[in-house]
């Protein structure tokens, strides 16, 4: 493939702070040719910024659909309007890291065996991998192992993450990668349907990655290419982003797995996929609780430090 060129496609909704970072970064990103941002129902404030932004540059697209149609919509409407050989779907909330789009870019050229998907490193904060960035295969017995967290007790069995295992330094075949930073020629993402959009949000990169190796293609785990993911500055409720993933779980296996028998186990597995879900939902809800009540402290104390010292004066 002589020189292609890379459209970014970003839905947003939402987002919060770090959307005004993400496009930053992808509108200065050497090996960027086009930047599609596809707005659903931003605040007005977003919007005006988002205007000016695009005004200024001419390879800033931006799309206002005026409504939340769901990521899977919103990355299809992107791909419409994409003018490039290369997509490169990314979070509004991701950061591309220097010379992430051109090592993606890079790899892809080496590449015969059609479709494919190429999923980048996306990384916390403060560096580790984050967790979805690479998982193996999403089954009914894995989804069993991972949502009861049998992994703790029976440290030989597997459920779909890999994060936590050692990656080899250059790129590698694997199962499913994260859709918060996946690439992919457009003519193949047209061929193989695009994002299912069933899927409101959630589980939709699960599924594309399962289609396309199903069509006999390949997916592939860059680890060179490093994107930093805040994840989780949505303003909506986490309780409805969780329903959302919860229910895309039961259609990926209603989907992929319709015999009687698989059937049976989905129907088993709905009580604990949302059980699971929302058990870590309140986790975090929680540890969040406990981490502002410690920083609350330390600030009231450090403030009535600063009162006795001018008191003292």
């Amino acid at each position: 493939m002589p020189d292609p060129k890379l459209s970014v496609v970003t839905v947003s909704w939402n987002t919060g702070p770090h959307l005004m970072e993400c496009v930053t970064s992808v509108l200065s990103a050497p090996g960027v040719d086009e930047l599609i941002l596809v707005s659903h129902e931003n605040p007005p404030a977003t919007m005006t910024t988002l205007r000016d932004l695009a005004s200024q540059s001419d390879k800033f697209t931006l799309i206002d659909t005026g409504t939340n149609l769901g990521f899977a919509k919103g990355c299809n409407i992107g791909v419409d309007q994409a003018s490039h050989e290369l997509v490169l779907f990314l979070n509004p909330d991701a950061v591309l890291m220097p010379g992430a789009a051109s090592r993606l870019k890079a790899s892809a050229q080496s590449l015969t065996r059609r479709p494919w998907i190429i999923g980048a490193r996306t990384t916390n904060a403060d560096g580790s991998e984050q967790r979805g960035a690479r998982r193996g295969e999403l089954t009914p017995m894995s989804a069993f192992i991972g949502f009861l967290g049998l992994r703790r007790i029976f440290p030989n069995l597997r459920d779909i993450h890999r994060e936590n295992e050692e990656a080899p330094e250059a790129m590698y075949p694997i199962p499913t990668v994260s859709g918060a930073a996946m690439m992919m020629l457009r003519d193949d993402y047209l061929k193989v349907g695009g994002f299912d959009e069933r899927y409101f949000l959630h589980v939709e990169d699960i599924d594309i990655c399962r289609t396309v190796r199903e069509k006999g293609g390949q997916v592939w785990f860059e680890p060179r290419a490093n994107i930093l993911h805040y994840g989780r500055t949505s303003r909506s409720s986490p309780l409805n982003v969780e329903t959302h993933k919860a229910v895309g779980f039961v259609k990926y296996f209603w989907r992929f797995y319709p015999g009687p028998l698989q059937r049976l186990l989905t129907v088993l597995l709905i009580p604990l996929i949302y059980g699971a879900i929302w058990s870590r939902l309140i986790w975090l809800s929680v540890c969040g609780w406990v981490k502002n009540f410690f920083r609350r402290r330390k600030v009231r104390a450090r403030y009535r430090r600063i009162q006795n010292k001018q008191t003292d004066k």
